[in-house]
């Protein structure tokens, strides 16, 4: 948001949030395509949901506070105020609850034909109806709290995505009043029929057939689902904070706050009558257009447990093959990571190859006479993480341990409370991040000396240190033994110790200080390059982007004949193809099985070329209101390793979409190509090589044409990846 006097071109951009919006369409999209698994694309649907959900909370939420706020703001992509905005993201948002019923009763039909079966109540056959009201009377009305509302009974809080039953109920004497009925969250999500197909029934249908029941001594009318979402978008910030109160008993009362902030939208599965949803809008002093109606479940959540209830055989084709992350085959397994460290830089992509390297490495450090210190920054964590465990297991040892934790990851701020806890027992040193700033930094410094002798092992990446998104979000994670980088590191813990952001690094760029000029210098020497007529590139990977100056200083490229190719995952403000401005622009987003996670920025071709690995996406918050960190890739083949995995997903022609010049997507034409997945490129690529390194040690004497028929052979068996 910017001052309305200030004026931007807006001729090459478009508003963040419908953009974004755009993006999660793609997501629906996937629970669509045929030659994804389907089981796979229930889980799209349910992650469609989720990320809607978030949106919401966040997104929508900060529109309406800044609706509330007196001066006038204006989106500086659009000029739209936050007023305009909220109406045309009312407006997107109402066909995508549509497209969703479609997909989802499509996947319904298609899983019923594999028997797998969410079932009506009115579906139940007389023994499954005998088992389901017994069940519900044993084990679901003694957790029910009904509750009708009058003069002594007032409106309850209604908690943020919780699932209610609600109704019109009339007494005897035909007066009428509202009936409101909790789902308990003690209760499991769906309830399976006895027998040996997967027949199940949703928890919030069985409570909504029993409503009457429960509400026996009224004549019920009109009924249906609905779930509240309020507004999350809650900072620390926005709270008065004293600083004799330790920070993390502030961070315990920001919690509490957000589950009774103010609702942003109503969600209503079934019928809601005109008097019913008058009554809603009045309590929940919401608006009409914030009502949103869906004819299927309003939480798919329970698409990534339906697996589990299936055997491996009834399951085979309904999920992705089954793929575990390689060890990279340029370790040795048996000999010290901290010795191959020291010697050559180490690049781990995930989740190809495991993150055991790194797990294997602050393992080492806890019991390694050569490591004196261990500093950390965490964002989010595993619920449970080895890497706590030999944190605190190095501390106890006597090691030095610094651990700067950020307790207001979104979201993860109860987890990272607990884990904070745990590690200040332990005898870590424990920080938190700046009042303003949150430190999104990936970053851990292990310092060694020996002979008096001092050497540094720094390891930064583009996602979290946590085991189980390493197995599902594509990252690089960068661990070097380069004095230089080894140096910025140690400032950099200085400078997050003493609170100082504006320390001077000479090989990283660092957030808030010098990150966005250091980029915008990049971009300028490319656009001097082709000035000169020379062959300028660059390619950037993120998941977002909306910075103002760098969307700007890109179109200049543009302009310039620098050639820019941007992958960028999920908002992309900036419009390609626009004549004039952004001819030499093309985005592409891709979505599949693994999340898109990694920043990459490149700046030029070949050997020549510099590339950084970063925490940051190109986002106003990223460079302005975070710390982040943006590590060089110096050795020549991660160097050319990063370019082939930047040249294969400029190349798929299967996951990716294209960006057209209205913001909306297409996907790539094929032309003679054949089909490329980037994802499924990658996993036969780290399932080969390792294959192959397993191969060369067990058996190095194998004549090189009979290798080559076995490799020919197990590629064609990796195929079905």
């Amino acid at each position: 948001m910017e001052n309305h006097n200030q004026k931007y071109d807006t001729s090459y951009t478009q508003n963040r949030e419908l953009s974004w919006l755009r993006f999660n369409e793609r997501v629906l999209q996937e629970a669509s395509d045929h030659s994804v698994p389907l089981l796979e694309r229930l889980k799209f649907a349910s992650i469609f949901i989720s990320n809607l959900d978030e949106f919401f909370m966040i997104r929508v939420g900060s529109l309406f506070d800044l609706s509330r706020i007196k001066k006038e703001t204006h989106d500086n992509k659009t000029g739209d105020t936050p007023k305009e905005q909220l109406e045309k993201v009312f407006s997107a948002v109402k066909p995508l609850y549509s497209q969703k019923d479609e997909v989802f009763f499509q996947l319904e039909d298609q899983l019923r034909a594999h028997e797998i079966f969410n079932l009506k109540m009115s579906e139940l056959t007389s023994s499954e109806l005998k088992f389901v009201d017994t069940y519900f009377k044993k084990n679901i009305l003694p957790l029910l709290s009904p509750q009708i509302i009058d003069s002594h009974h007032p409106f309850p809080h209604l908690w943020n995505k919780g699932l209610y039953v609600i109704g019109n109920v009339k007494y005897k004497d035909n007066s009428s009043t509202v009936g409101i009925l909790g789902v308990p969250n003690a209760v499991p999500r769906f309830i399976l029929m006895p027998g040996n197909s997967l027949r199940f029934v949703l928890m919030e249908k069985i409570i909504l057939y029993y409503y009457d029941n429960v509400f026996d001594l009224y004549s019920v009318d009109n009924k249906c689902i609905i779930s509240v979402t309020r507004n999350a978008d809650i900072s620390p910030e926005d709270e008065a904070f004293d600083f004799d109160e330790d920070f993390r008993s502030h961070m315990k009362q920001i919690l509490k706050k957000r589950s009774k902030l103010a609702p942003v939208r109503l969600e209503v599965e079934g019928t809601l009558d005109k008097k019913l949803g008058n009554y809603l809008i009045s309590r929940l002093e919401i608006k009409d257009e914030q009502i949103f109606f869906s004819k299927s479940p309003l939480i798919l959540d329970y698409a990534f447990s339906m697996g589990e209830t299936l055997s491996a055989s009834a399951k085979r084709g309904l999920e992705y093959p089954p793929f575990e992350p390689q060890y990279p085959s340029s370790l040795k397994r048996r000999e010290s990571i901290i010795s191959q460290v020291l010697r050559k830089d180490l690049l781990l992509f995930f989740p190809y190859e495991d993150i055991e390297p790194f797990i294997q490495l602050l393992k080492e450090s806890v019991t390694s006479k050569i490591v004196k210190s261990i500093k950390i920054t965490l964002y989010r964590l595993a619920s449970r993480s080895k890497i706590i465990e030999y944190l605190c297991e190095a501390a106890e040892n006597g090691k030095d341990v610094t651990v700067l934790i950020e307790l207001r990851a979104r979201f993860d701020e109860k987890n990272n409370i607990e884990w904070a806890e745990r590690l200040e027992d332990s005898g870590c040193k424990v920080i938190y991040g700046f009042e303003e700033y949150k430190v999104h930094s990936k970053i851990c410094l292990i310092t060694c000396m020996e002979r008096d002798k001092i050497s540094y092992i720094t390891q930064i990446g583009t996602g979290n240190y946590n085991e189980k998104t390493a197995k599902l979000y594509t990252d690089l994670s960068l661990i070097t033994s380069n004095i230089e980088i080894g140096k910025d590191a140690v400032n950099f813990f200085k400078n997050m110790s003493i609170g100082n952001l504006e320390g001077i690094y000479f090989k990283l760029m660092v957030a808030p200080s010098s990150y966005k000029c250091k980029i915008i210098d990049h971009i300028d020497e490319e656009i001097a390059k082709a000035r000169r007529g020379e062959n300028a590139r660059l390619i950037f990977k993120a998941n977002s982007l909306t910075e103002r100056n760098i969307i700007d200083k890109l179109s200049e490229a543009s302009i310039a004949g620098v050639k820019i190719d941007l992958i960028i995952r999920g908002i992309c403000c900036i419009l390609p193809g626009i004549k004039g401005k952004t001819e030499n622009i093309t985005v592409t987003s891709i979505v599949g099985r693994f999340l898109e996670h990694p920043r990459i920025y490149c700046f030029g071709r070949g050997k020549d070329a510099k590339i950084y690995i970063s925490s940051a996406d190109l986002m106003t918050r990223n460079m302005n209101r975070r710390v982040e960190i943006s590590c060089p890739i110096l050795d020549q083949d991660n160097k050319k390793r990063i370019l082939h995995i930047l040249d294969v997903m400029l190349n798929d022609n299967t996951k990716a979409r294209l960006m057209l010049s209205d913001g909306t997507y297409t996907k790539k034409p094929r032309t003679e190509k054949k089909p490329l997945n980037s994802q499924k490129h990658f996993i036969r690529e780290a399932m080969l090589l390792s294959i192959i390194n397993n191969h060369n040690k067990s058996a190095p004497s194998l004549k090189s044409t009979l290798k080559k028929k076995i490799i020919k052979g197990i590629a064609k068996i990796l195929n079905r990846f």
